[in-house]
């Protein structure tokens, strides 16, 4: 892995951090490693779940969240092809980019080897330029109010990509209800729907619209989506081919 970094550094694609916000955050919040070893249990079902969301030729963001990851690796176990990864995760995007009928894009930005994750401007710019049709997101609690995460650049980076999903669903256990931080990611109107081991009694209990829990709810409003887009964009090529034809000069006046 270190080796890798430094020849994406050599050939300026991404950059390491040593200080600064995401340097301190890089040191002071628990590993990727350590992280990854809590709650499996939880995660692997959670995880059981959303591969049952994705469909192929769908164009899905995976976060860097340890319950996103253990997606991934139902997602290499059972692929879904073909299909389009979007990562700021980098053993997200090594654990799928061996996977025959995956396309695997990795998010350019600032290296955190700690979190194994890219983050800051230019992983938010980077973000910008895609049309997600699915986005599996993480964060560190869940509250009335919605999701919240501690680190600003994780924020900026996941609000880029809700607003260029037709689909965003959070993936989070049992252990991050009722937590907040210090920043507020957004409120569950941002959300199509919530995969969680947590009970669905504490959920309510907690003020969650337990709406967000029904998975075919969460298939639905994805089929809907992708149905709109596709109507859209019938509605697009007719008028361009219609508009092709006025501008086609009638013969009799060459």
């Amino acid at each position: 892995m270190r080796r890798d970094l430094a020849h994406l550094e050599k050939d300026q694609l991404v950059t390491r951090t040593y200080g600064g916000a995401l340097g301190d955050f890089n040191q002071r919040f628990p590993s990727f490693r350590q992280r990854r070893n809590v709650g499996t249990a939880g995660k692997q079902l959670i995880a059981q779940r959303a591969l049952g969301l994705v469909r192929p030729e769908m164009t899905v963001f995976l976060d860097a969240g340890t319950t996103v990851f253990a997606l991934t690796e139902a997602l290499r176990m059972a692929p879904v092809r073909p299909l389009t990864c979007v990562t700021c995760s980098l053993p997200v995007a090594d654990l799928l980019s061996e996977v025959h009928g995956l396309a695997v894009h990795l998010l350019g930005g600032q290296v955190l080897h700690r979190q194994s994750v890219l983050l800051g401007e230019a992983a938010s710019r980077n973000a910008g330029h895609w049309n997600f049709d699915l986005a599996f997101l993480s964060a560190e609690g869940m509250t009335r109010d919605g999701l919240w995460n501690s680190q600003p650049s994780v924020v900026a980076l996941q609000r880029v990509v809700a607003s260029r999903s037709k689909c965003v669903v959070a993936m989070l256990d049992s252990t991050k209800l009722g937590h907040t931080t210090q920043q507020f990611l957004g409120g569950w109107d941002m959300l199509t729907g919530l995969l969680t081991d947590a009970l669905p009694e504490a959920i309510a209990a907690e003020g969650i619209p337990t709406d967000k829990l029904d998975v075919e709810h969460i298939v639905s409003q994805a089929a809907l989506k992708t149905s709109e887009d596709a109507v859209k964009k019938k509605i697009m090529d007719e008028k361009e081919e219609s508009d092709k034809n006025d501008l086609t000069m009638p013969t009799s006046l060459l």
